[in-house]
């Protein structure tokens, strides 16, 4: 998913708000998209914004179709699109993407080529509340 050659950066208040969504849900499937532009080198992804979306039930494509309609026209208006997804899985021992997460990932990488794919770690974030660790909580696939 994506395209290589491509740098990536994430903005504080886009990783906060990620974080804070999965920490917020440590036992349900989380996941938003990530808003944000390339930049006009076309060599940096810039994230901009992270959207949580559903912290249940991974949705039906419905669900999840409606969502991302919403939210592109209302970021398109401020110049950004959708640029990835994120994800954290229910079970905290679960480190794989799964593959509802990879075929979202998928279906965002058809209408942005160069989209990230966000994994974030369970154990880490829990280990995040506990302890000032300041490693990745996240794996990406780009």
């Amino acid at each position: 998913m994506g395209s290589n050659g491509l740098r990536y950066e994430i903005e504080q208040n886009a990783y906060i708000k990620l974080v804070l969504h999965s920490l917020k849900h440590p036992t349900s499937a989380v996941n938003g998209v990530l808003i944000g532009r390339i930049s006009a080198s076309n060599d940096v992804v810039e994230i901009a914004d992270a959207v949580p979306l559903f912290h249940s039930h991974i949705p039906l494509l419905p669900q999840l179709e409606i969502s991302l309609i919403m939210i592109e026209e209302y970021f398109s208006a401020k110049g950004l699109n959708i640029v990835g997804y994120f994800h954290a899985n229910e079970r905290s021992d679960d480190s794989e993407l799964g593959s509802v997460a990879k075929n979202i990932g998928d279906h965002i990488c058809r209408y942005f080529p160069q989209a990230a794919v966000l994994l974030l770690d369970n154990k880490k974030l829990d280990a995040l509340k506990k302890s000032k660790d300041r490693s990745a909580i996240m794996q990406g696939y780009i």
